[in-house]
């Protein structure tokens, strides 16, 4: 099982509309490395909701609930996309700064590739995550 960061400008797509949906398709995407790695979603793979431009904090965890689609969105029919559904919410939102001043996730994609919308985390990043989410509630 994989981990992943999706991130979603809360303006346009925020935590809270994936919990009154119950499901979505993140459409739209269309950076090759990000449609990439939605490709490799299997269900079942957890990813944390990061609300970017506004917010910069991860705010929950969503599950992969189909994966292989085609992005309805691409007339074309090329880019990938899947369905997540909200698992809950982490326990005390972690915040950009708090993830760039931690050593251990220095090598994390959020912070190299900052404008990737699909990032892989390792177990470790994943992990780590999710202690400071739980040690700031």
């Amino acid at each position: 099982m994989h981990r992943w960061l999706i991130k979603s400008e809360p303006f346009k797509y925020a935590w809270e509309d994936l919990l009154r949906d119950g499901e979505t398709v993140w459409d739209g995407v269309r950076n090759h490395r990000a449609a990439n790695n939605l490709r490799t979603m299997e269900v079942g793979d957890l990813a944390f909701f990061y609300h970017s431009n506004k917010g910069l904090e991860v705010v929950g965890i969503a599950e992969v609930s189909e994966a292989g689609l085609i992005d309805p969105t691409d007339p074309e029919g090329k880019w990938p996309t899947v369905k997540f559904k909200p698992v809950e919410p982490v326990p005390s939102p972690v915040t950009l700064k708090a993830i760039k001043a931690n050593p251990a996730l220095e090598g994390i994609e959020l912070v190299r590739l900052g404008r990737l919308s699909v990032a892989e985390l390792t177990v470790k990043e994943w992990d780590e995550i999710l202690r400071m989410s739980r040690e700031a509630a």
